[in-house]
């Protein structure tokens, strides 16, 4: 296999059946804003099944840099030693967020309102990512940006002296616009309200009142209502990070399309904002059942069983998207699969993810032999089985990366992906886990 430092390629085979049971790393969404409602807390946190990864390790570092500090114990639990709602300071050196839009967009919220300046980084790929959609609600409270042509990165981002709370709409689905506000108003005097339209992930909301924050949510004409009533402190909390669903998306996909598979994934988030893949692969016909459902951290979690099926296609309706919006790469593996055509629509908000992600998710189907049609907003799947062999350019992706590697198990010639270094942001051991159970 041809190595340089500058990229990694990696190739998957077909494999003979998967079995076992699993765990996969922490979810990504929980490990960035515990570490970041941490630091603004009064008092430690301890946070167990943290995601060690790239990403949310910056979001540490990141902290720290603020005042916080947020580190792991040789016992593998991550303390974090928070100064109040208003404790931020001014960083010595600029914040390096490396690839994640997450870790960027929430704390330039958390910043927003204090009266500090911070100079933001990340790669090239997160330089590359437009922050106007953060920056414009932050500014009505009275932050000021100078960020790079477009509104990128680099930016510095200068707080509020004197904050004043904000009532705004949401323009575009985004639970990174929604929290970025409401954490800008966790420091801000009064009311903060968000207007959200389309229901998102809400993870900020349950962590936030877990946390003891004073937030409201009633449901409107005009949609959800979230108001938060600033400048009450919040206290410190004992966490425990279950597993990532949309990490867990690639082995569940893996066995359905493998003959012969039977996993169980442990300790899954079944956050009902983030079921829309199980449940768009349940109308498919997979063989999917939830065991041993509990309650962690103001989430629902529970174990998934997953046995190879045969799968039919569907339509996936645009109301779905927000629930799966990082799924539908690998919803497209599992619908090269299927028999039959699946539709997928609502899929505006991919145009403007890391990537094109829609663009570059047809042009890997397409380069493994796979039929597929697109618009605007939609993409259609031709399904059948994926003859494979192509090789396949993620783009700095790493769902893109994962899900073309996923289709290679079960396609008829090997797969080629250009570059698996980006798997470290958000699945550092995917390789490893994936050939344990049999890939």
């Amino acid at each position: 296999m041809h190595n340089s430092s500058s990229s990694l390629p990696l190739i998957s085979r077909k494999a003979q059946g998967l079995s076992g049971r699993l765990r996969v790393p922490g979810d990504k969404s929980m490990s960035h804003r515990a570490l970041m409602f941490g630091a603004v807390a009064i008092g430690e946190t301890t946070i167990t099944g943290l995601l060690e990864a790239e990403d949310v390790i910056n979001t540490a570092k990141s902290m720290t840099a603020l005042g916080a500090t947020a580190a792991r114990g040789g016992d593998g639990v991550w303390r974090v030693q928070g100064f109040g709602v208003g404790g931020l300071r001014s960083p010595d050196a600029p914040l390096d967020f490396g690839n994640s839009g997450t870790g960027v967009r929430l704390a330039m919220g958390l910043m927003a309102t204090t009266p500090l300046i911070a100079h933001c980084v990340g790669d090239a790929s997160l330089s590359k990512r437009p922050m106007g959609r953060v920056t414009t609600p932050l500014a009505l409270f009275g932050a000021r940006f100078e960020a790079a042509e477009g509104g990128r990165l680099p930016l510095t981002l200068q707080g509020a002296r004197s904050p004043v709370p904000v009532t705004y709409t949401l323009p575009v689905a985004s639970a990174q616009v929604k929290s970025a506000v409401l954490l800008a108003g966790l420091n801000t005097p009064g009311i903060t309200t968000v207007i959200e339209p389309t229901p998102t992930r809400d993870h900020t909301e349950r962590m936030l009142k877990g946390f003891g924050a004073r937030l409201t949510i009633t449901q409107e004409a005009d949609g959800r209502h979230i108001t938060l009533e600033g400048q009450h402190e919040l206290k410190a909390q004992s966490l425990d990070v279950p597993g990532d669903p949309s990490s867990a998306a690639f082995p569940m996909v893996a066995a359905l399309i493998t003959p012969g598979s039977d996993i169980t994934i442990e300790n899954i988030m079944l956050n009902p904002t983030r079921t829309g893949l199980i449940e768009t692969l349940l109308d498919m016909g997979a063989d999917i059942s939830i065991e041993d459902r509990r309650m962690a951290g103001g989430e629902e979690v529970g174990d998934i069983r997953v046995r190879s099926s045969r799968l039919h296609g569907v339509r996936v309706p645009a109301a779905r998207a927000p629930s799966m919006i990082d799924e539908y790469p690998i919803l497209s593996v599992a619908a090269s699969f299927a028999e039959g055509t699946t539709r997928m629509e609502g899929l505006e908000e991919l145009r403007v993810k890391e990537s094109d992600r829609l663009a570059a998710v047809e042009a890997g189907l397409q380069a493994n032999g796979v039929t597929t049609r697109s618009g605007p907003d939609w993409l259609e799947v031709l399904g059948g089985g994926a003859p494979g062999g192509g090789q396949v350019v993620t783009h700095m992706d790493h769902r893109i990366a994962m899900s073309f590697l996923v289709m290679g198990l079960a396609s008829h010639l090997q797969t080629a992906i250009d570059d698996s270094r980006f798997i470290a942001t958000s699945f550092p051991d995917f390789t490893g886990l994936m050939n344990r159970l049999g890939a």
